[in-house]
Parts: C-alpha cells; structure tokens; sequence
C-alpha cells in the first residue's frame, strides 16, 4: 500500500513542497529512505521505528521503502521524522490516509514518540498555502511562529499519537481542532516589540554632528562610516542606531521571521519578529557566515540583517575579499549562492554601518599623541576597505576624543524624541513610493533620482562645485541628492533647499580623494 504525506525542504527563503511517498510490500524487514537524503534523514528510520513502538503502534515487519520526492532536491534535517512516520501509519493501515495533498506534516520524532521542534516552519507554511494546503501539522513549540501568517488550519503536535487522532478526525470528516490551548501570547506577535537593548541616544555626550549623522542615516537608511581614533565613541554611537528606528512592516516582519527561521535563530514560541534586526559579526568570521552558504546554502549576517542593521566594528581588520563581496547586496539588496546545478537567493537588504580607526595604530586625530604611521602605512589600511566599497557608503563621518568638560555636561536628546521624528519621515518616504518596488531614500533607483530629488537653478550649481571640488563619482552625486531627500524629510519639506543639499554635501566629502587627510 501507498501512503503520501506532504512535507517541506528550504530552499532560500520560501522552499520546495516535498511528497513523503511510503511504500510496503513483502520481503525482508527493513526501512530505505530514497531521494537525496543528508545523513540526518536517514537516521530517520532508527527514531521513527522505535517511535512508533512506543507510541503503542505496530512497526511492519516488511520491507519499506520511503521516496522523498522530487529526487533531484538534497534533503536535511530532521523535519521529515514525523511525515515518514505518519506515512508508515498510514501505509500499513493503523491510520486513514488523508486526501493527497491536503495536510503538511513538519516534526522531529525522540524515541519516546514526542515532537520536537525544526527549522524553517513559516517559509513551510508559506509554501504550503500558496500550494493550496490548509491543514498543517506543525510541532508544538512552533505553533506561534507557522500561526503567524494567519490562514489555514494550523495544529500544534505534542506527540506522534496525537498527530495520528488528529489524522483519524480528518478521515472522518471532522474539523482537526488542536486538542491543546494556544501558545501564550508572545511579545513579538502582534503590537510593538520592545526596544532592544540598544542604550539610549543621551547617552552620547557632545558630538552635536554625530547624533545628526544618527538620526538622518536612520530616516533614509543611508550607510553610514564612522572613522576616529579609539575611545571617540564609534562602538558607542553605532549601538544606538536601533533604537532610532520604528516597527518593522507586516511584510518586513515576515520575511525577517522566515529568514531567522530557516537559520534556527527564531526563539522558540515567538511569533514574528517585529524590530529591525541589529548584526554585529567579529572581524574574523568567514566569508560563509558573512554573506552565506554552505553544502545546503543557509544564510548569513547579511540575510540576518535584512531590513535592519549590519555593523561591522573595526572594518579594516576583516579580509579585504569579504569587505568586497558586501557590494551586492548594498547595491542591490540581495545575495545569490551558485552551486553546482542551482542557484540560491536570499534577501539582504540591508544598512552597512562601518567603524575604524583612521590608521593603524589609532592615533591619527587624536590630540596630545603620536602617529606612527607613515603616510603609505594610512593608505594601505584604508585600501583594505576598497574604493568600491566606500563609494557606495553615503556618510563619512569623522570623530575625536570628546572633552572631559562635555563628557560631564548633558546628555541632548533621547532615543524616543528622535525616533518619531524618523518614523515621521520613514512614513513620508512609504506613501511616496507605495506604488513601487522601494521604500527608502537610499533605495531610489538610479533612473528615478531626478524624478524624487529635484533641484532648483541655484541648488543645481552647488551640487556640480562640490562634484568638482571633491572628485565625485556620478554614484557620489546620486548619494549626496538621496541624503538631502532624506533631511527634507525630515523637516517635512517637499523640496530640496539649498541648506538641504549643503548639509549631505558635508556628509560625503571625507574619504574621496584624499579630501580629509591632505585637509586635517
């Protein structure tokens, strides 16, 4: 007898609707698990058999082959526990097999028949509904999480006997309602979440220009460079960051969840995540866990920081090929893995927040200390970032040591203040483009810049002095227009003044050309 049980595989962030084909017939006693299985699942056949026992069902002493199809897809995990067993159920006649198709099965199988929670629930939901299933069986602790796309008939499974009573109500024609009380109400399902612990912006003394940089890089998402000696209050000011931005979006929020779900960061019994994400790698991580992959591509810090914050503290010290391969997904907002015979694609769509030192002993700037860095010694450093990549970054901001006497005075204004003046602006921004595939300044694309950053005659002529003072690139100009759109935002203005455009301008200028260091 044939059973078929619909399951999941992740494949970037949405994945492949996989058929758990069960098949029973005579000969010697055994289990084979087909179709590109990872080690994990072909363990598989040791758990769901004494699962099964345990659970008070008779294991079939005939031969069974288990097919996961399509063929051709690597299978991992062990997701595929509860599906295999519920199809060996099925086949040998303990359990009704459902209508093909109409149930999603997602579980890991412990000896003693209980479902542990797996990987990549939401992105399987997702599938499955666009698929045309309803019904899904999930495990327990991932109720909240697959509950979170809000349709379909989501069941939380607590062991496999309670999946298979489940299985005998939908044979029968009953509505499967979950036996079990709903998941506790989470923190990050529905509502606002909680800011992140993220400090708050009074914390920072003086740097006037600094909290401005903050506030305007967060409304427009622009990437942002902070550059001083050590102890100026980079690390400081760059953790703060988060804490001036709003809510994610429903959309944003679920894409954001299913990437952390696929990559088993999701807490488990947590709905969406609903705060832009905040990625902090250390220098010495790989290129792997940095932009992403692996045998089976899984994503990386920044997929992680989709929607949100990528900072990397002390940029000069990461390899300098790893600095390079940011510039797709900064320009493009995504990354793609080639592997032999497919091609994986996961969002990253992110804002690149960058923190060094101006030299490599770090004194370059710095008042009352020695520099022992001959002039190559500085360009070698910064060579490390890459011209490429720093044209790509709209702010350079560069900082030093803040007096004792500033340091003891008042904070400025906190992290809420300024934070709805950003959400003011981030809505701005939405209802501009709500008809187009962006909805961030720093995301217009190229052909678009005129057409949403428009400039008078005499803002016209400032623009091309600062090009030709600076050495600008025609990417710098289009910067330097995104960030001026962005402050007229934020002062709710519909066009670009003059001191608009002379603010981004000053933004922009350190680092081109060698403007600061022949200037210092």
């Amino acid at each position: 007898m044939l059973a078929v049980i619909s399951s999941h595989a992740p494949m970037g962030v949405d994945g492949v609707l996989i058929d758990v084909e069960v098949d029973i017939r005579s000969g010697l006693p055994g289990v084979e698990i087909v179709g590109l299985p990872d080690s994990a699942v072909r363990e598989a056949r040791e758990r769901v058999r004494v699962a099964i026992r345990n659970s008070g069902f008779r294991f079939p002493a005939e031969r069974i082959l288990v097919n996961l199809a399509p063929a051709g897809i690597r299978k991992e995990g062990s997701s595929y526990d509860l599906p295999i067993a519920l199809g060996v159920l099925s086949a040998s006649g303990q359990v009704p097999h459902p209508r093909s198709g109409s149930v999603m099965v997602l579980g890991e199988l412990n000896l003693c028949g209980e479902v542990r929670p797996v990987n990549g629930v939401l992105s399987a939901v997702g599938c499955g509904l666009q698929r045309g299933i309803e019904t899904f069986f999930v495990p327990r602790d991932n109720l909240a999480e697959a509950r979170a796309l809000k349709r379909g008939t989501v069941l939380g499974i607590s062991c496999l006997r309670q999946a298979a009573e489940l299985f005998l109500r939908l044979a029968g024609g009953a509505r499967a309602g979950a036996p079990q009380e709903d998941p506790p109400p989470s923190s990050m399902e529905g509502g606002e979440e909680p800011e992140p612990g993220c400090g708050d912006l009074r914390d920072i003394r003086g740097h006037r220009l600094l909290k401005r940089a903050l506030e305007i890089a967060a409304a427009g998402r622009h990437h942002l460079l902070l550059f001083g000696p050590p102890g100026s209050g980079k690390t400081m000011a760059a953790r703060r960051l988060p804490g001036l931005l709003p809510p994610l979006s429903w959309e944003e929020s679920l894409t954001v969840t299913r990437i952390y779900s696929i990559a088993g960061l999701l807490p488990r019994q947590t709905g969406l995540i609903r705060h832009p994400p905040f990625r902090s790698p250390h220098h010495s991580a790989s290129s792997e866990g940095i932009i992403g992959g692996g045998p089976a591509p899984r994503p990386g810090e920044v997929s992680l920081a989709h929607e949100g914050i990528l900072f990397l503290d002390e940029a000069a010290e990461f390899k300098a090929s790893l600095l390079q391969s940011l510039r797709e997904p900064v320009e493009e907002g995504r990354v793609r893995i080639a592997r032999a015979g497919s091609t994986v694609e996961f969002p990253a769509s992110i804002q690149l927040l960058l923190a060094s030192n101006p030299c490599p002993c770090g004194n370059l700037g710095r008042e009352n200390a020695v520099c022992v860095c001959s002039a190559s010694e500085v360009c070698r450093y910064w060579r490390k970032l890459g011209g490429a990549l720093l044209d790509r970054i709209d702010m350079r901001i560069p900082l030093k040591p803040v007096a004792a006497g500033e340091m003891l005075g008042e904070g400025g204004e906190p992290s809420n203040a300024v934070r709805a003046r950003v959400s003011r602006a981030i809505e701005l921004q939405r209802e501009r483009y709500r008809r187009r595939l962006f909805s961030r300044n720093s995301r217009i694309p190229p052909g678009d810049v005129e057409t949403y950053c428009p400039l008078d005659g005499e803002c016209r002529g400032l623009l091309l002095q600062a090009v030709e003072k600076c050495s600008l690139s025609s990417r710098a100009l289009h910067s330097i227009l995104k960030v001026a759109r962005t402050i007229a935002d934020l002062e709710g203005s519909e066009s670009i003044r003059r001191d608009h455009l002379l603010e981004a301008v000053q933004y922009r200028r350190y680092g081109d050309g060698d403007f600061y260091w022949s200037c210092r």
